[in-house]
């Protein structure tokens, strides 16, 4: 039985813009309703997932008022409101819903700014603590696209000399976008896919980790093939882990600059994630899940 008292103090701490936190944080975008679109069926579920959360040491929540929208956002304010001091509140700006629940670009100066005041109201706070820009240069929801970052970092930075926002990431965005942003300011995290399976920003994670920046995946178990996931599975068995909980641990080992934000609706899958904080992967453990995403 992998511990879960001792789990997220056991997964070490990195900085996060002026902020120390947990190597195991939380992602809130489960708490709203199907497809991240309107409200849970069990708010007071979503209410109790947040406070167990704080309970066991996290300190770390991934969030965005496009989630719902508004949703998340409200639900962690009744939940949790007046914040701890230890807790950031980690925030997206780029992205908004149409009626429909489609994810559509907001990316102009005006459309951030809006959107960084919305967060601060509906979480209940007077400053951002993080606000990542989500990059979405593609239709709908697509992946990293190229584009030109000056435009729209520049708005950010206005927003962060006003004192509305503490530190600046970027989320969504290919190596050459993350240095354009880093050569205009400070770049508190990096927030893009990678899992076991997905390798892509493999050198940009070892860069990061060079320049003391946080990286922060998520879909740790997005895109896997049934051979890779056979695999997983294979190795789970063997731990007697869940293969959610190995691909945990292995981004945990990965590099000391990853943080992690898996998001749950369920008391008992959240503590099922954090108890991946305290798996240990052997070095032979480690080689074979390496070869997953070769």
């Amino acid at each position: 039985m992998l511990d879960v008292k001792n789990a997220v103090a056991s997964s070490g701490t990195y900085r996060l813009g002026d902020r120390r936190v947990h190597r195991m944080g939380y992602g809130a975008m489960q708490l709203a309703g199907p497809h991240v679109f309107g409200p849970p069926k069990d708010r007071d579920a979503a209410h109790a997932v947040l406070r167990e959360a704080v309970a066991l040491g996290i300190d770390h929540i991934d969030t965005s008022d496009y989630y719902g929208p508004h949703v998340t956002n409200e639900i962690i304010r009744e939940a949790l409101h007046p914040y701890p001091t230890s807790l950031t509140i980690v925030t997206k700006l780029g992205a908004r819903r149409d009626e429909g629940g489609a994810w559509l670009p907001a990316m102009s100066a005006d459309e951030l700014r809006s959107a960084a005041k919305s967060n601060c109201e509906n979480l209940g706070i007077e400053r951002i603590e993080v606000a990542n820009l989500r990059l979405m240069f593609g239709a709908g929801d697509a992946g990293p696209t190229p584009g030109d970052v000056q435009p729209l970092l520049e708005p950010l930075i206005t927003l962060k000399e006003e004192g509305l926002i503490g530190a600046l990431g970027i989320s969504n965005a290919l190596p050459e976008q993350v240095r354009q942003a880093r050569s205009m300011t400070d770049i508190a995290c990096v927030q893009n896919m990678y899992n076991l399976a997905n390798r892509g920003d493999d050198a940009l994670i070892d860069e990061l980790a060079e320049a003391g920046i946080a990286y922060v995946p998520f879909f740790p178990l997005g895109g896997f093939n049934p051979l890779q996931s056979e695999a997983l599975d294979q190795e789970a068995r063997a731990l007697g882990a869940t293969p959610m909980q190995v691909a945990l641990a292995w981004l945990l080992q990965r590099s000391p600059n990853i943080l992690l934000i898996p998001g749950t609706s369920s008391v008992a899958h959240l503590r099922e994630n954090v108890a991946a904080a305290s798996l240990v992967l052997t070095a032979d453990t480690i080689e074979r899940l390496d070869a997953v995403g070769a």
